[in-house]
């Protein structure tokens, strides 16, 4: 009997052959898979030290079933198909990253983690969804926690992970920056208040004919762009793989009067502004310049 971690151990009643009992093996003692095993039983949620007797028999768990319809190596002793070109799930990514930042290949990772190099190659290089027992010996190999390979602290405030060991930052061209702010819809416009004094503020954008538009109520803050040059950015951050991306806009912020173009910014907004209450006035942006910069592990 041999079994892999996240397998499943099934004990049946030796009179009718219906299983009785099984459980997830989440430890195991021996290198070749052999037992005893430690069982996180389903019906109790207890781990207990099995030895498994004439009555029980393993069942082999598709570890990291991928998404795509191919079929994933078992965590040892499968060889990795041919697949297409690298796009790793966010999990898989993580775990990639992290593994550069300590300067360890693929083939030590995956002998501290107790899995296939060929595994640990297809987790992070394809979309899938390990076993939490996958994630917490990747977490202990690693030096990190299940939760950060899972893409958690999103609660904690930005810039407080570790900087890339080899971190790369390029410019954006302009063709790039108009892609990255339409995958987004909030953003923070940058505005001279009545009083004379800077301001930026956060507010729910649309992309329509290359032109930045977000509604707002007259007199607001933000109402205050219209007709001044402003600035306005968007970016996005990876606050567990310390990587991410900005893109600032500049342009000169105008009302749009014309009511079939403001029909046509409502009819094609995604959801109502968070701010919520009356914000029936739209503000345009149409960008002069448009920057951005790309931070992310280098070669």
């Amino acid at each position: 009997m041999r079994a892999h971690l996240g397998d499943q151990l099934v004990v049946e009643s030796p009179a009718t052959g219906i299983a009785r009992r099984d459980g997830e093996i989440v430890g195991l003692h021996h290198d070749d898979g052999t037992p005893p095993y430690d069982v996180r039983w389903s019906d109790t949620d207890q781990v207990s030290l099995v030895f498994p007797g004439p009555d029980a028999h393993i069942r082999h768990i598709a570890h990291g079933a991928p998404r795509s319809g191919h079929a994933a190596p078992a965590e040892s002793g499968a060889a990795v198909p041919a697949f297409g070109a690298p796009g790793g799930g966010d999990i898989g990514r993580r775990v990639a990253v992290e593994r550069r930042r300590r300067g360890l290949t693929r083939e030590e990772t995956a002998g501290r983690a107790r899995m296939s190099p060929d595994y640990l190659a297809y987790l992070e290089e394809h979309p899938a969804d390990p076993t939490l027992a996958t994630l917490v010996r990747l977490a202990d190999a690693l030096g990190t926690t299940v939760a950060a390979l899972r893409g958690g602290g999103a609660d904690r405030p930005p810039g407080q992970g570790h900087a890339l060991l080899h971190p790369r930052l390029r410019d954006l061209g302009p063709d790039e920056c108009r892609a990255l702010l339409s995958t987004h819809g909030v953003g923070r416009v940058a505005v001279t208040g009545p009083d004379g004094s800077p301001a930026v503020v956060p507010v729910n954008y649309e992309i329509l004919d290359d032109a930045i538009a977000f509604r707002t109520a007259p007199g607001s803050l933000p109402a205050a762009a219209v007709g001044t040059e402003v600035a306005f950015e968007v970016d996005h951050l990876d606050e567990p793989l310390s990587q991410g991306w900005s893109v600032l806009a500049v342009g000169t912020a105008r009302a749009v009067t014309d009511p079939d173009a403001a029909r046509r910014l409502a009819g094609g907004a995604y959801g109502e502004p968070w701010a919520g209450g009356e914000r029936e006035m739209w503000v345009s942006i149409r960008p002069t310049r448009l920057t951005g910069r790309r931070i992310s592990p280098g070669s």
